[in-house]
């Protein structure tokens, strides 16, 4: 079940999140690789938006990629995110937001391990892990 959408103003955001959640979530911009705080996380739980608090990956689909963010094979939900297509930087890539507050969560790419083969490539800072 989807949450009702949420829109704030720029202000309540920044009230809200830190800066670099505001720069992230909300301005699409990315955490340095090997920097954020669930990179090397091992801890069982759901993670969630850290700007709504929907729940959007299981713990049981993260993986070490090598690329320096967590990754996932798999969403919790299909409704959980968004894929908008990014031609930004000169390349394509798939955009994957937040479906309830559109908050920028990271990209997904297709060289992820079975049973997807994807790659859910997220921000830490996008995250709120809720241990089991």
């Amino acid at each position: 079940m989807t949450q009702k959408k949420i829109r704030l103003s720029d202000e309540q955001w920044r009230e809200k999140l830190s800066p670099e959640q505001f720069s992230i979530c909300r301005n699409s911009a990315t955490e340095p690789a090997f920097t954020g705080k669930y990179v090397d996380c091992k801890t069982e739980g759901i993670y969630h938006c850290s700007c709504c608090g929907q729940a959007l990956f299981d713990s049981a689909s993260k993986y070490d990629s090598g690329s320096g963010w967590p990754s996932f094979w798999d969403t919790l939900s299909a409704q959980a995110v968004k894929e908008i297509v990014d031609t930004s930087h000169g390349m394509r890539r798939v955009e994957v937001t937040c479906s309830v507050c559109d908050a920028h969560l990271g990209h997904v790419f297709e060289d992820g391990p079975e049973p997807t083969g994807l790659r859910y490539c997220i921000n830490s800072a996008s995250l709120e892990l809720k241990a089991k």
